[in-house]
């Protein structure tokens, strides 16, 4: 008999959400450029926000969206890929999905953090780019552009992906449950904390995350 186990805690799913459109955002802006990438720096911030946001909440934030639920060995990532891991769906995310979930936050942070220090030399200059060397800013305005954009790219299609490959080929929704933020299993095990004073809680950090690059951006104006 299956039950209903709260995996994902709304902060979660509000940071999963508003990142999903914050980077299409950042795409669009991109491509359109001019007075665009006003709120192209500014669709930047909240990205940087929200990870900043998301790396704390991987350590104190309810029990499937803790980094130690889905800390996975090489070996067992390995074992994943080669079809010998368990059998039974997983309850957070897989030995792939941890895989994805972290690329994409690293190279997320990677492409911030090299557009504050990039300059265009047209009407973009990141914030903190007086603070590094003319050879830092060119690397970081060459990686921004040319390479971590479609890396980024690239990561969100295989994630698209493997949506799509659970979805009908093993019959796993991983969409609902980020929505909803309950997963129907056969498993018994605890649900992840989702009450009031989490979710306070996640208010109060994301709005420190939010106040710290605030400033930040602001030093450096």
């Amino acid at each position: 008999m299956s039950t209903k186990v709260r995996v994902w805690d709304l902060p979660t799913r509000f940071f999963h959400w508003s990142l999903l459109v914050c980077v299409v955002a950042l795409v669009t802006s991109a491509q359109f450029g001019g007075e665009a990438m006003v709120w192209h720096f500014r669709f930047g911030y909240a990205v940087l926000s929200l990870l900043l946001f998301r790396l704390i909440w991987g350590v104190v934030g309810g029990r499937w969206s803790r980094f130690a639920s889905f800390l996975y060995s090489p070996a067992a990532i390995l074992r994943y890929i080669k079809g010998q891991g368990p059998s039974r769906p997983s309850i957070g995310h897989n030995p792939l999905g941890a895989v994805s979930v972290f690329a994409l936050m690293g190279f997320l942070l990677l492409q911030v953090g090299s557009g504050l220090i990039s300059d265009d030399e047209i009407a973009a200059t990141g914030p903190l780019s007086k603070f590094v060397s003319n050879a830092t800013v060119n690397l970081a305005t060459f990686y921004h552009k040319d390479i971590g954009k479609l890396i980024l790219i690239g990561l969100v299609v295989l994630h698209v992906g493997a949506i799509l490959f659970y979805q009908f080929k093993k019959g796993e929704n991983l969409v609902r449950p980020m929505i909803g933020g309950d997963k129907e299993t056969l498993i018994v095990t605890p649900s992840s904390r989702d009450d009031a004073s989490s979710r306070t809680l996640a208010i109060l950090i994301l709005l420190g995350c939010v106040t710290l690059v605030a400033w930040l951006v602001k030093q450096a104006g």
